[in-house]
Parts: C-alpha cells; structure tokens; sequence
C-alpha cells in the first residue's frame, strides 16, 4: 500500500475537522451538510464527468482508484540485477538457455521480451513490439488521469453553479431578513463541496497516478534497454552501466553493490 497517499488524504480530511471544530465546535458539524448541495456538487461533477466520457472509460476510471492506494511500482534496481543476471546466463550458456531462466521471473512484459530474444527475432522487430506495448499501456493509464483530472475540474465549477442556485432563491426571498445569512451559508456550502471533490480527492489522486504510470514506463525502458543489449552481446558490465543511468545516484549505489556484472 501506498502509506504516503493514504496519510496524505486523511490528513487532509483530519484538517478540515479540525478547522471545523476550532471555528465553531462540534455542533457546528451540522452546519456543513447539505443534502440539495451535496446532489448539485457532487452528482452534476460526476454527471459531466460521465458526459466526457464512455461508459465503459467512465466506470474503469472509478475502479481504479483503488490503484493510486497500491504501491505496484518495483524497484528499477531489482531490475537491473535481474536483467544482469540473464546477461550473464546468456553470456556463458547462450541465448537459448534465457528461456530456462525467464521462468523464474514474475514481471510478463519482461518475460515477452526474453521470449521475442530467444526466438531469435530481430533486434528491430523487438524494440517495436515492446516500444508499442508501452505507448498502448501508458495511453490506458492516461485515459484514467483524464478521469480524475476531468472530474476535479468539474468539481470547482459546478460547486460555483450550485452557488449561483442558492443566491437566486436567497434573492427571491429576503422579506425575512433573519434569512439571508443562513441562505447565503447554504449557498456557499457548494463552493466547499466542490473544492473538496477537487483539491482533496480527484488532483491528489491524479497526480499519484502520473507519477505510478512514470515509474512503470521507465521499468520498462530499462528492460527494453538490457535486453536489446542482452541480443546484442554485451558485456554485462557494460549492460549494468548503461541500465545505471536510468535511476538516481543513490539507488545506482545498491545496484554495484550486488551486480557485479560478469561473474
């Protein structure tokens, strides 16, 4: 699980509380629900939300928020040594023996380019089949960060006409000044509502899935990489070097230290 994205959300609810509580204690919570304010803001973002979109885009959008709570990203280092060691199988045993080795390894995408070597396809013909499966993946992911920035664009703006609803009906009736000021408060509750859905669910949320889909596309470069340079013969110190820039100076350090390259 992702523990920085699950704190962060509720830190976020937690504060909102508390500025609740601090301004006008616990009896004030009644003041902040609205069942009108709560159907414009929150169904007519989702309604538009759902305009802007196919259905079946509509409800993958929604399941997958379960994702941006996941930590699914592998460590690139882990790899890059297992991209060292079938390096090192291929250098001593051959190409062949990869597909042995292939069966230990959970990651499919590699596995699909081990397999694409040992059938001894072209180095192009690789590059393209693999390059492609990660333009098809990150325009999959991307489908779902439109979801949720869609959805907390839409949040704000129709908090802002849920406003504008409750101050026409508050102008219509200000016979009874005593009114006004809990229309006016009703009103704005969807000015709340709205930068709530925005800024404390779906941006939040959005932006945890561009930095999940990110990671993803460079482990597959990296694996892309080390098995071209695997099919080209390379040695794998040379492999391990050029893999080695892909990560940050820190994480290059535990690499070194348990892939020696070539045994």
């Amino acid at each position: 699980m992702d523990i920085a994205s699950l704190i962060g959300i509720v830190l976020g609810l937690v504060m909102v509380v508390f500025g609740i509580i601090s301004g006008g204690g616990a009896d004030a919570f009644h003041y902040f629900v609205d069942f009108p304010s709560v159907i414009i803001t929150i169904g007519g973002s989702i309604s538009g939300t759902l305009a802007c979109n196919k259905l079946p885009d509509f409800i993958n959008g929604l399941k997958c928020i379960s994702y941006a709570f996941k930590d699914n990203t592998k460590d690139p280092a882990d790899s890059i040594k297992a991209i060292i060691d079938l390096a090192n199988v291929g250098r001593k045993e051959g190409l062949l023996a990869l597909e042995e080795a292939a069966n230990g390894i959970d990651d499919e995408f590699m596995k699909k380019g081990i397999m694409l070597v040992v059938d001894g396809t072209d180095p192009d013909l690789v590059r393209g089949i693999l390059e492609t499966d990660v333009v098809c993946m990150e325009s999959r992911h991307k489908k779902v960060i439109a979801f949720w920035e869609k959805w907390g664009e839409l949040g704000p703006a129709w908090g802002m006409i849920g406003t504008l609803v409750g101050l026409v009906i508050m102008l219509y009736n200000m016979e009874d000044a005593s009114s006004i000021g809990p229309a006016m408060a009703v009103a704005l509750l969807t000015t709340l509502y709205g930068s709530l859905v925005a800024n404390w669910l779906c941006n939040p949320i959005a932006s945890t899935l561009k930095d999940n889909n990110d990671s993803e596309i460079v482990l597959r470069n990296i694996t892309i990489e080390g098995l071209l340079s695997i099919q080209a013969g390379e040695n794998p110190r040379v492999i391990e070097e050029k893999l080695k820039s892909f990560l940050s100076p820190s994480q290059r350090v535990s690499v070194g230290a348990d892939a020696g390259g070539e045994e």
